[in-house]
């Protein structure tokens, strides 16, 4: 069963979509395996670029198909914007390398703010861009500035007749190269406050758009471009005011949930790779495998990369779910982005340490893998940023639960519109959730998930009695450990629900726990240490620590499955 839960391209025949989206995922897989893996990697060390990838994916239709939400679809029934089909995408594209998940992810950034406005000249402008192979590119992020758009120095200039001329450059934005279609966040010359903002599209082709230089050493496209006196008409103006910021925001919201499979497809492949490896290589009469650290590495990867991928699944159903009345995927979706990328590191890491020497051969994914997964905890926000956000939920998730019916699987073919009209992103502390504890007591005979809920039940009572004061509410290196807790505690919450769901052996799900319990305590004591921890709050979080309950028969049984995934899948060459 466990088995089933990893992406593997033998024989993949996902019969929860219809046949159009089966049809494009199998397609997608046999174009990379057909390739295979000595032109994958030679690829990347040489840093060719993927217009190759690129040229497929408009060939077979894929990013219309997928992009294109029902309202721009003229009637096509297989276009539609599907949050379940595209984690899949995201998970097959991470799979064979970060560098065919990004074009990928900066389109979905790229086409956020057009979806989201009412512009319906500007929305065509960009089905057709689709329909005709484009990709799309997200102009926000500065060199100076980064990504704080209170600071743009993008500037539109009335131009005399009821247009602008844009003025200024962006940086770090994927496809700046190529894209047909490409949201540009700036500012308008001589108006005050939030009324100055707008995005406006804009299109690489143009010959006022100069892109000035790839500015990372990769195969990916990552850009500086140039606007001079660029002419933007009334039919460009996607957002103002405060429209503006909140499509900005929103749009990350969206597009920062494809990072999480993006981390799993990657993480999978690697321990493909690894475990074949490792348990087919001998070392003084035995395989690698015999060892106990190697199986215990092996088994904590396995068990991690699972628990990423049943959060991440499960997360889908609430955020296809959403609406104005549940906002629960608010939460869910920066751990998707923080928790679940920074997992990812730690599977890679895990992999590339029991394999050691082997890791570093170019003829390896490994080797790719390892330097590119560093990548994902730092796009969309960084992992601090994240956990500040999360922070923001946990009075109401912790404290304030409320009844929701239970939330479906959500694999059915529709379309996700609400996800365009999520309005104002302000509002965070009013989201409320279902009653976090359910899913811990249904569980509660899984020995450690009923220690991991001790834990839990710690960090309710030191926040209840020793609540961080004025000044700790304000430290945000304080606040970050504390919020390391948390998520732990939403993390576990999600995983239960969907093991659940899709019927994991409880063993498994025990030894998910024990790194969880393990995972808590490292957090407990890193809260431990803060320097403006006090003595009620130094006692409470050493009173939750806790060493896992051991099993070495659960263990074994779980090792089995580790093993069995020795020779499961190997790239075709």
């Amino acid at each position: 069963m466990s088995k089933a839960l990893l992406l593997n391209p033998k024989g993949y025949d996902p019969q929860r979509f219809d046949a159009e989206t089966r049809r494009l995922l199998r397609a997608t897989i046999d174009w990379f395996e057909a390739r295979g893996k000595h032109k994958l990697v030679e690829d990347y060390h040489a840093k060719v670029f993927y217009s190759d990838f690129l040229e497929f994916a408009a060939k077979e239709g894929l990013f219309a198909t997928f992009f294109t939400p029902a309202a721009n679809a003229d009637g096509n029934a297989g276009k539609r914007w599907d949050t379940s089909r595209i984690a899949e995408l995201s998970e097959i594209l991470g799979f064979y390398g970060l560098n065919y998940w990004y074009p990928m992810q900066v389109t979905v950034l790229g086409l956020g703010p057009v979806w989201q406005s009412g512009n319906d000249v500007a929305r065509k402008r960009a089905a057709d861009a689709l329909d005709a192979g484009g990709v799309a590119a997200f102009g926000l992020s500065e060199k100076d500035h980064g990504a704080d758009i209170y600071s743009s120095d993008l500037v539109l200039t009335p131009d005399g007749s009821g247009g602008y001329l844009a003025n200024g450059s962006k940086y770090y934005i994927g496809n700046g190269n190529c894209a047909g279609t490409v949201s540009v966040f700036g500012r308008i010359d001589g108006v005050e406050g939030q009324d100055q903002y707008v995005f406006f599209y804009a299109d690489s082709n143009h010959p006022n758009y100069h892109v000035v230089k790839n500015i990372v050493p990769s195969q990916m496209y990552v850009a500086e471009f140039r606007l001079e006196d660029y002419p933007v008409h009334a039919e460009d103006l996607l957002h103002t005011g405060a429209d503006a910021f909140s499509a900005a925001l929103n749009t990350v919201n969206i597009g920062k949930f494809n990072l999480c499979f993006g981390g799993i497809g990657m993480a999978t492949h690697t321990l493909y790779e690894g475990i074949t490896h490792a348990h087919n290589r001998i070392l003084y009469g035995n395989p690698v495998t015999d060892f106990p650290h190697v199986r215990r590495e092996f088994v904590d990867a396995y068990t991690r990369l699972t628990a990423m991928k049943l959060f991440s699944d499960r997360a889908v159903d609430y955020f296809r779910s959403a609406n104005a009345d549940d906002r629960r995927y608010l939460l869910f979706n920066p751990i998707t982005k923080m928790k679940v990328t920074t997992e990812a590191q730690r599977v890679i890491a895990q992999v590339a340490d029991i394999v050691a020497a082997k890791g570093f051969e170019s003829d390896n994914y490994l080797a790719l893998a390892k330097v590119d997964v560093d990548g994902l905890p730092k796009l969309e926000g960084t992992v601090a940023v994240n956990l500040a956000l999360i922070a923001k939920f946990m009075p109401a998730y912790l404290f304030a639960p409320e009844a929701y019916e239970p939330v479906p699987t959500r694999s059915d073919a529709t379309d996700d519109e609400f996800l365009f009209r999520q309005g104002p992103a302000r509002g965070l502390g009013k989201v409320r959730f279902h009653d976090w504890r359910a899913a811990y007591e249904k569980a509660s005979a899984i020995p450690n998930v009923a220690r991991f809920t001790e834990q839990a039940e710690g960090l309710v009572k030191l926040l209840t009695e020793a609540t961080p004061d004025e000044a700790q509410q304000k430290d945000l290196d304080f606040g970050l450990a504390l919020t390391e807790l948390f998520t732990l505690v939403v993390y576990g919450g999600l995983i239960l629900e969907q093991a659940e769901i899709v019927g994991v052996e409880s063993e498994l799900v025990d030894q998910i726990f024990d790194f969880l319990v393990r995972d808590f305590s490292a957090a407990a004591v890193e809260l431990l240490g803060k320097s403006s921890s006090t003595d009620a709050q130094q006692a409470l979080a050493l009173a939750a620590i806790r060493k896992p309950v051991v099993d070495a028969d659960r263990f074994g049984r779980v090792w089995e499955q580790v093993r069995g995934l020795s020779g499961a899948y190997e790239m075709a060459p």
